[in-house]
């Protein structure tokens, strides 16, 4: 069993998801930073100051000890009391979308350079272009001449 589970994790498409699946986390921290310090923010001050990260619905008590923020989603939910917060479920929609996006935009120019790889092999190996009259012409003259040579 032991010597499968080695063969299985030796195979390239183990490493190559291993990889992915690496470099797909280091991309979600950065498209999570676009999100929360640079698109919410100009789309707050589009909207007069909107704060997605902020709005929620309390669904429970605060607890009486509570010494926090009543409008901070961040204190409320540390201090254990039930939200739903809306706010950050549109932030991670923003994040979704923009990576969502950012895929959609790599896979189309992989498959464009695909496309003129594509192109370019089937050039290659297209027939050869018909000869010019100049071409078949002086074919003609080296074979009479070959002709009266012989």
């Amino acid at each position: 069993m032991l010597k499968d589970f080695r063969a299985f994790i030796a195979r390239g498409n183990v490493l190559d998801l291993a990889v992915a699946v690496i470099i797909g986390a280091a991309f979600g921290k950065i498209v999570t930073s676009l999100t929360d310090d640079i698109i919410m923010p100009i789309i707050g001050k589009v909207t007069g100051g909107l704060d997605f990260s902020s709005h929620f619905v309390r669904l429970g008590p605060i607890p009486a000890d509570f010494k926090g923020s009543l409008t901070s989603y961040a204190d409320l939910k540390k201090a254990g009391v039930p939200l739903i917060g809306y706010g950050q479920f549109v932030t991670q929609l923003m994040d979704f979308l923009i990576v969502a996006f950012v895929i959609f935009l790599m896979v189309r120019a992989v498959s464009k350079a695909t496309a003129a790889l594509e192109r370019e092999k089937a050039e290659a190996t297209a027939a050869p272009a018909a000869d010019t009259a100049e071409v078949i012409l002086l074919r003609e003259i080296r074979d009479e001449l070959k002709a009266r040579s012989a």
